[in-house]
């Protein structure tokens, strides 16, 4: 299997739970699949005074205790205490690497991760351009930012201009882990590569898309971050929103980054601004408040440590939105987002429209008598197809019933995570799965009128909704006829009017 050329990642806040958790798992796993050069080299870095050995340690909590590979990876770990903001920490930087290369015999290919607070993400690249760590004569050089790019239009802007001061947009990877999930990208290969969805992806047969992406904990200690983000900044402007793009893009004339960022780009441009009267009607918020959940009692977002008793952020958003181009002229766009909620899930469902004319009893279907495409992102990966057909018996009584695909089901298959996708490509210079510098504009573009109202307009309410429930009733009356919200279970199969877990 074809492995990238030899490189060093430097990681940038490197002491911190990301890297415990995702960055360093993920790159393990890459090694001891053979994803990995024979030549590469990791290097933490934080203002943590550390050594080697002490970060080593430090790590290996979170690699397989009895694993071979284990000590073999950790040899090519290392670690450099930094001062973000001094120029001369970044020139021995520089000559720590110089040292690792002839060490290991790497080419000058690096790949800088910034799992770092939002604040450094202009000043680690300045400050690596000033040691000339920037320029890509003798080997790539890559920056990987985290989310979030930029709080508002306004940030996103200025720190775009920051970063292309010193860098090509091909070495400017804003990464989005929700696109590195496998069934977000079988999206593309389930519109394109099937004669029998392809047709119909539009706005003749297509009666409107649901995206949902729930989460059943609260803020978890990070009441005093989330309280100056909410959950339009934390998951719609980004996760959502791309999802969205996926969904609604036109094909590509290519499989390649840039066509298909042109096309998620012309998505985002084509979003029809909500107005700020309709604001009010069209975009819910919500806040979970004191409930038990299986008899213990939770306590509601104002009662979390760090947050504000007399706070604003929403903890849930629900909202409804067109696309004005010919594919999707008429067609609602339907997505929330929350905490709290019964279970965890993050699902795009299509929803087609009925037959014209109804020739079967009806009265046996479940819940909804639209057939359904849904694509589960998290958990139990896969894909459903909800469909009609006649039950046993004399007569024509018709039931909803379910086709589906698990992910589960290809035991022999590798199925990598998202961070192990998305680090592989970057290596390899495939950004098709990062955001592009406009595109995150556009996506802002779309947000920012709605921030500005919640902020300008304290009339605009938010509604309380209690913990482990869907959310604010009021949420319902963005759905307009005889169907609602599907609600989604852990398992994919199993759905139905509430499922609490």
């Amino acid at each position: 299997m074809k492995t990238p050329e030899s490189h060093i990642i430097v990681i940038f806040g490197a002491s911190g739970d990301l890297t415990k958790r995702k960055l360093i798992p993920a790159l393990y796993q890459l090694y001891i699949n053979h994803l990995l050069p024979d030549n590469f080299a990791i290097l933490g870095t934080s203002r943590t005074s550390l050594t080697d050995q002490e970060f080593r340690v430090r790590i290996s909590e979170f690699l397989p205790l009895s694993d071979e590979s284990n000590s073999l990876f950790l040899n090519n770990i290392y670690y450099q205490t930094i001062d973000y903001e001094l120029n001369d920490d970044y020139a021995k930087l520089k000559w720590r690497l110089d040292e690792l290369r002839l060490k290991h015999n790497i080419l000058a290919n690096y790949l800088f991760y910034l799992s770092t607070p939002p604040d450094l993400y202009d000043v680690i690249p300045e400050k690596l351009a000033f040691a000339n760590l920037n320029f890509q004569t003798d080997g790539f050089k890559r920056i990987i930012i985290e989310k979030p790019f930029g709080n508002s239009l306004q940030s996103a802007k200025k720190l775009n201009i920051s970063l292309l001061k010193n860098y090509e947009e091909n070495q400017i990877y804003r990464i989005d882990h929700y696109l590195g999930k496998e069934t977000v990208q079988n999206l593309m290969v389930t519109r394109f590569a099937n004669g029998i969805f392809e047709p119909i992806w539009n706005r003749n047969f297509i009666g409107r898309v649901e995206i949902t992406s729930a989460e059943s904990l609260g803020v978890e200690g990070r009441g005093g971050y989330y309280d100056h983000s909410g959950a339009m900044r934390d998951m719609v402007q980004n996760h959502i929103l791309q999802m969205v793009g996926l969904v609604a893009m036109e094909p590509p004339v290519v499989i390649d980054a840039d066509a298909i960022r042109h096309e998620v780009l012309k998505v985002f441009q084509s979003l029809r601004p909500i107005k700020p009267e309709d604001i009010p009607k069209q975009v819910i918020r919500g806040q979970y408040t004191t409930s038990k959940i299986k008899g213990v009692s939770v306590a509601g977002y104002r009662e979390e440590q760090g947050v504000d008793p007399a706070s604003h952020t929403e903890t849930y958003v629900a909202m409804k939105f067109f696309i004005d181009n010919w594919r999707w002229a008429g067609v609602p766009f339907f997505i929330r987002t929350g905490k709290k909620l019964p279970t965890r899930v993050t699902e795009i469902v299509i929803e087609f429209k009925p037959t014209p004319h109804h020739l079967f009893e009806k009265s046996a279907f479940h819940i909804n008598q639209a057939n359904q495409l849904i694509i589960r992102i998290q958990p139990d990966e896969g894909i459903l197809l909800k469909f009609a057909m006649k039950e046993p018996g004399a007569g024509f009584k018709v039931n909803q019933v379910n086709m589906d695909f698990h992910y589960s089901d290809l035991a022999e298959v590798l199925l990598p995570s998202a961070y192990e996708r998305l680090l592989l490509d970057c290596l390899f210079g495939d950004a098709t799965l990062y955001s592009r510098g406009d595109t995150v504009e556009a996506a802002w573009e779309f947000i920012q009128p709605i921030l500005d109202s919640w902020s300008n307009e304290p009339a605009i309410p938010i509604y309380g909704y209690p913990a482990g429930t869907w959310g604010p009733h009021e949420s319902d009356g963005l759905i307009e006829g005889e169907t609602n919200w599907r609600f989604p279970c852990k398992n994919l199969a199993d759905d139905g009017l509430y499922c609490e877990l």
